[in-house]
């Protein structure tokens, strides 16, 4: 891979690899861009574009080969290596997250949580341990993990992020209001829910 894969190409990726593992389960062989753009409600121009900037992955005349594109998606996603994610604030957000756990991927987990509610430290939700706050530099470099889920209150927010990029984390899931200046290495991904359902609802009222 020689060029820079723009971001929104490298989001769609899971999304492919996902309805290509149900093909293979389904014993499906080969696909093509019109099938998987039916499947996955993505253009055929799109996916088209976005498979060339990984080289030749199909064959004209022919589509692609499921198994082939499985295989080459989860080596570029890392799906032969498991991720293990630590959550950051178990409040009703951070709850439903560990309740869903990441249950439809196959490689990323949390794997121990953090919050400073005296009633949960010291607990387990299913199998993940949780943590008091105090505890998090030194869990984390133990574990090495290098994602975390950011779920704390706003007013607590930015030194939580502050203490994740002193102890090295690389990656951040934003669930907080606030966005955050952080160093080149650090790269946070914002997930804001009021934000896009207020965008869902703009594009109705506009309809």
């Amino acid at each position: 891979m020689t060029q820079k894969i723009p971001k929104a190409t490298a989001k769609r990726l899971p999304i492919y690899h996902r309805y290509l593992r149900f093909l293979y389960n389904a014993g499906k062989d080969r696909i093509s861009s019109s099938e998987l753009s039916e499947a996955v409600k993505v253009d055929s121009a799109t996916i088209r574009r976005d498979f060339s900037y990984f080289g030749a992955l199909g064959k004209r005349g022919y589509g692609y080969d499921v198994e082939y594109l499985l295989q080459f998606f989860s080596k570029a996603l890392n799906q032969d290596q498991l991720i293990t994610t630590a959550l950051i604030g178990v409040g009703s957000l951070g709850n439903a997250l560990l309740n869903y756990n990441f249950r439809k991927s196959n490689n990323v987990r949390i794997g121990l949580a953090f919050d400073i509610n005296p009633d949960l430290i010291g607990s387990k939700h299913g199998q993940v341990p949780i943590y008091s706050m105090d505890e998090m530099e030194e869990q984390l470099k133990k574990n090495q993990v290098k994602v975390a889920i950011l779920t704390v209150p706003q007013e607590v927010a930015e030194q939580v992020m502050e203490r994740l990029v002193e102890v090295g984390i690389r990656g951040v899931l934003n669930f907080t209001p606030l966005r955050f200046q952080v160093p080149d290495h650090v790269r946070v991904q914002n997930v804001d829910l009021t934000n896009e359902l207020q965008t869902l609802i703009y594009f109705i009222n506009q309809e």
